[in-house]
């Protein structure tokens, strides 16, 4: 027979937590926000109180509204308010530098560890509370993703691609710029494929160890060590297999790709997003907007690599050529993308630029021709919609989990205040109160 309690146990319990229960309802956290853009659209609405329990948003009020004497204030009322940011396009383990080629080879995978911890939690200061880590070696990004939503280390929320796919010698192939001794044929385990069937497999693998989703390298980059950091690197039939096979698993697929061929064949391939994009031609953005493709910017990423091309030794000479031609034309390519009406979401490639420069990607989108309301909403609601999460991120909204940032004054006025973050919650926890 089971254990059964007393029952002068039960009344005893039952008379304990009575009281307890009768006051359990915990607090809200009542936000005054000065001037708020839910995300939903662009308007910007003034004096609005945002009533947060838990993780959530439970109410949003009008006028400033500080409840009873049990909740907390939180006064912002001079500030502007926004969803937290969601950054499709990071690299969180690694920071480029002049040694980063070096490093392949002298540094361990518990050393960049380490360094990513700082990373993460600059990036969550900075205002961005959700990324996409578009790949990382040695399962790392998936260790960090794990250890932020275990509650060991502060950092945005990690949406992880695990180890990007790539051909032999492509863009992402783990053994690219290796002497002859040591390069070895990866294959798909590594995330390197050749025909249909390795593509299958090399999704299936991601898939095994955690992924999120699938990001491939469609054509050459600019800082693998190889000639050409355009052409195309996988055939339409490949790409279709690795789409086909990610559906199935429920994965989304981005493709970096920066040459036309490349980029038209990735987007007829089916793939949910395009990375850089950097020679789109107006037969791409046709066929983007045909198919619902969106695009990733990472102009950010684009200003860096064209301004330390500049500089003697900071790239390798294979590499320096590659970062002069094609940074400088990312920005030009955004500015075509969004007149066209392309779908665009919010990215940078920060590690390739350094990490906390995230809202610098404002900046240059605005200057580029795209209006601050627009730019906030691609880095809120339409890239919580390309990650799928629109349910739970992405806008202001009752019943949506509570990442909110705020800027000291309205950045249609002066956008540089996007590098000024004052206040950064996420899931209802204040992660930087200035």
């Amino acid at each position: 027979m089971g254990h059964r309690t007393p029952l002068t146990a039960l009344v005893l319990l039952t008379l304990i937590k009575a009281p307890l229960l009768a006051g359990s309802s915990a607090a809200a956290t009542r936000i005054l926000a000065g001037q708020l853009m839910t995300g939903e659209d662009t308007e910007v609405q003034s004096k609005v109180t945002l009533v947060v329990e838990g993780d959530q948003i439970t109410a949003i009020e009008p006028g400033f509204n500080r409840g009873s004497n049990a909740d907390e204030v939180i006064d912002l009322s001079t500030a502007f308010v926004t969803p937290g940011w969601i950054d499709m396009y990071v690299h969180i383990i690694s920071q480029n530098s002049p040694g980063t080629q070096l490093e392949r080879f002298t540094r361990d995978p518990i050393d960049n560890a380490y360094r990513s911890v700082q990373y993460a939690a600059l990036t969550l200061e900075t205002g961005v509370t959700t990324i996409r880590n578009l790949g990382s070696r040695d399962g790392l990004g998936l260790a960090i993703r794990d250890a932020i939503d275990a509650g060991h280390i502060r950092g945005p929320r990690i949406f992880a691609a695990g180890q990007s796919i790539a051909t032999t010698d492509g863009h992402a192939d783990p053994t690219n710029g290796r002497r002859r001794d040591l390069t070895i044929d990866a294959g798909p385990a590594m995330g390197v494929i050749n025909g249909t069937d390795e593509a299958r497999k090399a999704v299936r693998q991601r898939y095994k160890e955690g992924s999120d989703l699938i990001k491939i390298t469609a054509t050459g980059g600019v800082l693998s060590q190889a000639r050409s950091g355009q052409n195309a690197q996988f055939t339409v039939e490949e790409v279709q297999e690795i789409v086909r096979t990610a559906r199935d698993y429920g994965f989304r697929v981005a493709a970096h790709a920066h040459g036309t061929e490349g980029l038209l064949r990735a987007v007829e391939g089916g793939v949910d997003s395009i990375e850089h994009g950097t020679y789109m031609s107006d037969a791409v953005i046709r066929a983007m907007k045909q198919r619902g493709t969106w695009y990733v910017p990472t102009i950010s990423a684009g200003r860096f690599v064209g301004e330390k091309a500049k500089i003697e030794g900071y790239f390798s000479d294979i590499v320096r050529p590659k970062a002069a031609a094609i940074g400088p034309q990312i920005q030009n390519t955004f500015a075509r993308a969004y007149k066209a009406g392309v779908n665009i979401a919010f990215g940078t490639d920060c590690g390739v630029c350094p990490h906390g420069s995230n809202w610098q990607e404002f900046v240059f989108m605005v200057e580029a021709g795209m209006p601050i309301e627009e730019a906030i909403v691609a880095a809120t609601r339409d890239a919580a919609t390309l990650l799928g999460q629109s349910d739970r991120l992405g806008t202001l909204s009752v019943g949506k989990l509570a990442d909110i940032v705020a800027v000291p004054s309205d950045p249609r006025q002066d956008v540089q205040v996007m590098g000024q973050v004052m206040f950064v919650m996420k899931n209802g926890k204040v992660e930087k109160r200035g």
